[in-house]
């Protein structure tokens, strides 16, 4: 058998065993929309009807500037996900926390705005004390 044979009966292979698994799972048409892509109709939680598209594709890898490819290697890609995911959230955890930085700086300065305010408004009354005649 040639590479191309090799991989269009692995890849008939994998798509058989996902729509007879999500035919049990979903008891739903399993519909084929290309020789690679699977359709499912579902419903959502709220009864709207939706469509789960798989896809099951077979990579070459990557170019190599030879006229050829190196290998797809699903390990480093895998870990180069989980990499990038982590370098996310600690992006998200750093905003958050500059976020939070602001709006308690935003809150002292309002403090401390309120606070003057009452003292300004302290002294005017003083002032008025002192410079009402007594009787």
């Amino acid at each position: 058998m040639t590479k191309a044979q090799l991989e269009n009966a692995l890849r008939n292979d994998c798509l058989e065993l996902l729509r007879k698994t999500f035919d049990n799972t979903y008891g739903c048409d399993v519909l084929s929309v290309s020789a690679s892509e699977l359709a499912l109709p579902v419903t959502d939680a709220e009864g709207n009807e939706k469509w789960i598209l798989v896809k099951v594709s077979i990579p070459r890898g990557t170019r190599n500037g030879e006229g050829g490819y190196d290998p797809y290697d699903g390990y480093a890609v895998a870990e180069d996900y989980q990499m990038d995911l982590k370098e996310k959230a600690q992006k998200k955890t750093k905003a958050e926390e500059k976020k939070q930085a602001k709006i308690a700086a935003d809150e002292k300065k309002r403090a401390e705005k309120k606070a003057l305010a009452e003292a300004n408004k302290g002294l005017k009354e003083l002032r008025k004390i002192k410079d009402t005649p007594q009787a």
